[in-house]
């Protein structure tokens, strides 16, 4: 949860370094409460199915909503200083535009080491 809220706190900086920890334990728990957000995303639809009334019905949805919106721009921060980490570009997240071959691509830089020593986006944060 560490990781999740040091992510959060920076919340736009596109600057720096992300070191591969930061940005997978970010993933796993922004995807574990996207899974609970869509469980009761389903379940205010299911009870709009059933002919429930009133505002709640559409909460799951909103709620859902709200919340990638809230994180998107932390999201494309960390995935910018991850790939900063690595020597490359942020500019390069946007080979996440081709279909499937991008996505590839962006996950196997993901999960490279990083650059050993300074590069030109700082010092590497593993001897921070």
């Amino acid at each position: 949860m560490k990781w999740y809220n040091k992510v959060l706190m920076q919340y736009a900086d596109f600057s720096g370094r992300a070191r591969r920890k930061e940005y997978w334990m970010f993933t796993l728990f922004n995807v574990i409460f996207i899974f609970i957000l869509l469980l009761i995303m389903m379940v205010s639809i299911d009870r709009l199915s059933i002919g429930y009334g009133g505002a709640m019905q559409y909460f799951g949805v909103i709620l859902y909503y709200l919340y990638t919106l809230a994180v998107l721009i932390p999201s494309l921060a960390v995935c910018v200083r991850r790939l900063h980490d690595i020597g490359k570009s942020g500019w390069n997240l946007l080979l996440g535009l081709i279909p499937l071959i991008g996505g590839i691509i962006l996950i196997v830089w993901y999960c490279q080491d990083s650059e050993a020593g300074e590069n030109k986006w700082g010092a590497n944060p593993k001897t921070l």
